[in-house]
């Protein structure tokens, strides 16, 4: 059941399709001589920064690099917290992690942008060139591949390998970047819009140890369960998908070149495999808690023998659907004799990881407003989404890439960072690109979560003319993206 509190922004259209991000603006950065953040030094009580991002994961690590990077904001003091400890990794591990994202071009352009990309191909990361789709209820499929576009579709990298890469980014920053580690916030106190004699400018940050901070911006990177954004009251619409997501790591049966991606829609939920190595694939299996749960007892072979009968397995198909589908299929080959792609067999799975089996709920969360008076929302404090279209990380890297920009702007502008003018510039952009992002793939998560014959002979068709034009297979792959100009750089700000 949908859970609503207050009143929700309404969702608008469908015309930006799901899958990959690609064209996320690039972001003009500088370096900057070395500096070691360490615990962020003695950060005295009452200081005032320009920026505190509240928020360590690769979302908020990414916005403190990208920050600390522009030329136009290098006067300005950012304090990057983390609740947890500073991740370091002296070699890249033997097991792979089950935590793993789809980094799109475009995120990929920003995390080069700041530096950490080159260490992160170093350490361990997988493009993938084609990706292909299927309807578990039919033998309808889609498939995207390097022939329709232009370069990689995206990688393959591990959570914890991306964090490393940008934690070894910030170490590198000058000193008007501070990190500090093992922060763990307690309290926020919100200022007036217009502030009475007596009272506090500026939004004030108590930790754990005592310490109050004060900030002029305060950017919430705390995740789908922010503090930040519970604390200022802002509605959220949110509901559970009655379904968990099964992550582990894969042996294949045999090496191969693995640049493909697979997903199959099953009737109680997608599963897809994802290249890590020739060898090493990753599992993302969303299904039923109660089935769930149950892979995640089952004896380390049964497993296996579910997870290659979930890519292999006939027993959803139906005559009707099959009969109408290859009607429908052969009359589009009379049209389009030239047109379609060839049906690709996925790798069959021979092991999994050591203890690599875990589960966690799924769902969707949308905050109604991104900002408030010196408060902005980044990542999933603003959205979550479900894994199927693998855009959670992408969608938070094209926060970052637009807030960065406005910031930018706006401090070469001479103008108050914590400006609710240009943050509602930020919250505009990115609601338009988010939410048509966000009910698309609501909508193909609630599509295919059926095995009712209506509404497989829809998808069925759906699916079979958008892979017979190339054309829509390229607009349903990466929509219509936003544009947006770089700021002027190397310039002195022009005066308040």
């Amino acid at each position: 059941m949908h859970k609503i509190t207050k009143a929700p922004l309404p969702l608008c259209g469908l015309a930006r399709c799901f899958l990959i991000e690609k064209h996320l603006p690039s972001v003009n950065v500088v370096r900057k001589r070395q500096f070691c953040s360490g615990n962020g030094g003695d950060l005295g009580k009452n200081e005032v920064y320009d920026v505190i991002i509240s928020g360590g994961g690769m979302v908020g690590s990414t916005m403190a690099c990208s920050l600390g990077m522009d030329p136009n904001l290098a006067d300005k003091k950012i304090l990057l917290l983390e609740a947890g400890n500073k991740k370091v990794m002296d070699k890249v591990p033997d097991t792979y992690s089950t935590r793993v994202s789809s980094i799109s071009p475009g995120s990929a352009t920003l995390l080069s942008g700041i530096g950490a990309w080159e260490h992160i191909t170093e350490m361990r990361c997988k493009p993938y060139k084609r990706m292909q789709v299927w309807d578990a209820c039919s033998d309808a499929l889609i498939t995207f591949d390097k022939e329709d576009l232009e370069n990689e579709m995206a990688y393959i990298v591990e959570n914890d390998i991306v964090v490393v890469s940008i934690t070894r980014q910030l170490d590198t920053l000058s000193d008007n970047v501070q990190v500090k580690y093992r922060s763990k916030v307690v309290k926020y106190t919100w200022p007036m819009p217009h502030h009475a004699a007596e009272s506090v400018p500026w939004v004030q940050v108590t930790l754990a140890n005592g310490e109050t901070l004060q900030t002029k911006l305060l950017i919430g990177a705390d995740g789908p369960n922010s503090m930040v954004r519970q604390e200022l009251g802002i509605p959220t619409v949110k509901w559970n998908y009655d379904q968990s997501a099964v992550v582990a790591a894969l042996h294949l049966s045999e090496p191969t070149e693995n640049n493909v991606a697979w997903q199959r829609f099953l009737p109680t939920g997608p599963i897809a495999m994802l290249p890590l190595s020739d060898t090493h694939s990753s599992l993302v299996w969303s299904t039923s808690h109660r089935l769930a749960e149950e892979l995640l007892e089952l004896d380390e072979e049964s497993f296996v023998d579910a997870i290659n009968s979930a890519f292999w397995s006939s027993e959803n198909h139906s005559e009707l659907i099959e009969t109408a589908g290859s009607l429908f299929r052969g009359a589009l080959s009379a049209i389009m004799p030239s047109a379609g792609s060839p049906r690709q067999l996925p790798p069959s799975v021979a092991g999994i990881g050591p203890k690599s089996r875990v589960m966690f709920p799924l769902g969707m969360g949308h905050a109604s407003e991104y900002v408030r008076h010196r408060v902005v929302l980044i990542g999933d404090a603003a959205h979550r989404v479900h894994p199927l279209a693998g855009q959670g990380a992408n969608l938070g890297f094209g926060d970052v890439a637009c807030l960065t920009q406005l910031l930018s702007q706006a401090a070469f502008n001479g103008k108050d960072l914590g400006a609710i003018q240009h943050l509602l510039e930020y919250e505009t952009e990115r609601q338009r690109h988010n939410l048509p992002m966000m009910a698309a793939i609501d909508l193909m998560k609630r599509l295919y979560s059926t095995d009712v014959a209506p509404a497989v002979l829809l998808r069925t068709f759906g699916l079979q003319a958008t892979n017979m034009l190339p054309t829509l297979k390229v607009s349903s792959l990466f929509g219509s993206q936003p544009t947006w100009t770089s700021p002027p750089q190397h310039q002195p700000p022009a005066n308040p």
